[in-house]
């Protein structure tokens, strides 16, 4: 059976690793349980979003060779600006689809205008911000730059993000996704990106854990009566 001054050693590990570990443990049950219990589609905020939003029909459109003629067209999408077609072509240039004209970038009424189209009309708008840069816990982070901000009031916090280059609806965001993005970083343990599952803490943390509980088993198998009888 094992000696008292080594169940004596498994114990203290096994309780200090225990509080070392608690907290995390803790978040990860906490985490797992918002997640369980939330709607994704909720999260995204789809429901502050309109169900149905039908693509814009144009006529009257320019040909490519017309308005781009000495461009190397490897991709090309046919964009709604506020009501106007455009060209996006090899995802860097928007060309009007009926004077060539080149775009550098839609302007705030436009963004204001293409937010319209996909949120809620009940939305009250509070503020417009045009950003040019996000740290790596911006929740906008990896979205394309500029980008315009849409601001609604209400305490919820909801903010639309409208991509300033090509005048694409990016995301929603709003109090309940920040809780879930603050979640989804203690759960993966990745404080950076929030999308790396194989971070160094995380794989320490997961590693530990286990030597934590195998290490519960082997108190109670040395602890129990039962298996000092047997074994003792």
């Amino acid at each position: 059976m094992v000696r008292r001054k080594t169940a004596g050693w498994i114990r203290k590990a096994h309780r200090y690793l225990g509080i070392f570990l608690g907290l995390q443990f803790l978040m990860w049950t906490i985490s797992g349980m918002y997640f369980s219990w939330t709607d994704i589609d909720e999260i995204h905020g789809d429901h502050f979003r309109k169900i149905h939003v039908h693509p814009t029909s144009f006529s009257g459109l320019s040909g490519l060779t017309d308005i781009a003629a000495e461009e190397e067209i490897h991709s090309v999408e046919l964009k709604d600006i506020a009501g106007e077609p455009y060209y996006w072509l090899n995802g860097e240039k928007l060309i009007h689809a009926r004077s060539g004209r080149e775009k550098k970038e839609i302007t705030e009424a436009e963004a204001v205008q293409i937010a319209g189209k996909y949120m809620m009309d009940t939305l009250k708008i509070s503020a417009v911000e045009r950003i040019t840069s996000t740290g790596d816990h911006h929740e906008y982070r990896g979205g394309t730059l500029p980008a315009f901000v849409i601001s609604y009031a209400g305490p919820k916090n909801i903010k639309a993000y409208v991509s300033a280059l090509d005048g694409t609806f990016k995301s929603v965001r709003y109090r309940d996704w920040r809780w879930f993005d603050f979640l989804w970083m203690t759960h993966t343990m990745d404080y950076d990106t929030r999308d790396d599952f194989n971070t160094t803490v995380l794989r320490a943390f997961s590693l530990l854990g286990l030597i934590t509980v195998l290490s519960g088993f082997v108190l109670w198998f040395i602890s129990s009566p039962r298996m000092i009888k047997l074994f003792g």
